[in-house]
């Protein structure tokens, strides 16, 4: 998109990254990064993937923006395969970080219980046959037993991806399930609806929860999470930090916005 000078002059006008300046092997390389899923070549290959796909996802939602802004209209098809790989890179991310955290997570418990040792041996039973998902596992839980410090990298690893995790599932469930997040059998208020944004082309969803709109979240902003992963230069969140951010995505108490 050309912005308008009053558009540039503005100081809380978003910057994004043009497609041709992101590096397409960085989503790949944060994923990777997370310790159980570097080393795991099924998940690092899923990862793989939804770089593949975010790329070309953001190639689409840049020449959608330029259309829009110089044709100052875009054909119905481009905008439904737009939304639709939208959604569905939304629900593969958000597979691919579950499976991930859930892991980590068993991970850690096995380790506070001592039960690491019986799970491996649990892994390793014989079977008859190579089973290669079973020993990527007893592998990586090996290192574990043997390098207690991973422990700490693994938290380390979830506090980091707590809070692109839980903005993905939010968008995830409303998506998926027309639910708000955390809420289950709850109504999302138009699930699936979203906008063009205007300054990377990518689909604005709506976060609302309880009457209150949150904020919005695009399927760029996601990934642009996703890809900050990698940088491990600032100290992560504190657990006042998650706290408050827990706080946040609650939204407001249920019959706020009641005038009865």
């Amino acid at each position: 998109m050309e912005p308008t000078d009053d558009f540039e002059e503005r100081e809380d006008t978003p910057t994004y990254r043009t497609p041709e300046e992101i590096d397409a092997s960085e989503l790949r390389s944060a994923l990777d990064a997370l310790h159980l899923l570097g080393d795991d070549m099924f998940l690092r290959t899923q990862a793989a993937h939804l770089a593949v796909v975010d790329h070309f996802i953001t190639g689409l939602e840049y020449e959608l923006l330029r259309k829009q802004f110089h044709e100052e209209s875009i054909s119905s098809a481009e905008s439904l395969f737009l939304a639709a790989q939208s959604q569905m890179w939304i629900f593969a991310a958000y597979e691919l970080l579950r499976t991930w955290r859930e892991r980590a997570k068993d991970v850690l418990k096995w380790h506070r219980n001592g039960g690491l040792g019986l799970k491996i041996e649990a892994l390793e039973q014989e079977l008859g046959f190579q089973h290669w998902g079973r020993k990527t596992r007893a592998d990586q839980l090996r290192k574990v037993l043997s390098d207690s410090s991973i422990i700490t990298k693994i938290e380390g690893d979830i506090r980091i991806t707590h809070i692109p995790f839980a903005q993905l599932a939010a968008v995830r469930v409303a998506l998926a399930k027309h639910e708000v997040g955390g809420n289950k059998k709850s109504v999302a208020n138009a699930p699936g609806f979203g906008r063009v944004n205007r300054w990377c082309g990518s689909v604005d969803y709506e976060h609302e929860c309880n009457g209150a709109i949150l904020g919005y979240v695009s399927r760029r902003d996601i990934a642009e999470s996703l890809r900050a992963i990698s940088d491990r230069s600032r100290p992560p969140p504190t657990d006042d930090d998650l706290a408050d951010f827990d706080k946040f995505m609650k939204g407001p108490p249920s019959g706020s916005f009641d005038t009865t």
